[in-house]
């Protein structure tokens, strides 16, 4: 009888264990993609999973993959400036989809006086170039819906 409790009591272990999900992509015509290749390694050697969309993505298609994938958080690099452009469009189709507990960070380089307006819009986090990795990975495992 005792083995059926460890059983049980393993199985929901491993349940609450669940590896965060991160679809990465690159939205638009940008195709600078080292930085979204090192956090993508970086959320990978952290133990969690990671979609590695590339660049050349739209909106539209980073949001049906996050859907398909069962996704937590979608990760967004910009160094095109088309992030003000983009990056509503991708909240918009999360709305529409009613889709309200998927984390949406941003990074990349951009001007400083943006950030309000990106998280004004419903952009969870802004990382800037610079920002250390563990950072990053804190604040997804603390935030994560």
């Amino acid at each position: 009888m005792r083995s059926i409790f460890v059983w049980e009591g393993f199985v929901n272990n491993i349940k609450e264990k669940k590896k965060i999900r991160v679809v990465m992509a690159k939205v638009s015509l940008d195709g600078h993609d080292r930085g979204i290749k090192v956090i993508s390694s970086m959320l990978r050697d952290s133990g969690m999973e990671v979609i590695y969309m590339g660049p050349f993505q739209t909106p539209e298609n980073v949001v049906m993959t996050a859907i398909d994938e069962d996704a937590d958080v979608i990760g967004l690099s910009f160094l095109s400036g088309e992030h003000l452009s983009h990056t509503p469009k991708i909240i918009k189709l999360l709305k529409e989809k009613k889709i309200d507990d998927m984390m949406v960070i941003v990074g990349g380089v951009f001007p400083r006086d943006d950030i309000p307006r990106m998280k004004d819009m419903g952009i969870d986090e802004v990382f800037l170039s610079g920002t250390s990795m563990h950072g990053v990975v804190e604040y997804i495992k603390v935030n994560v819906k």
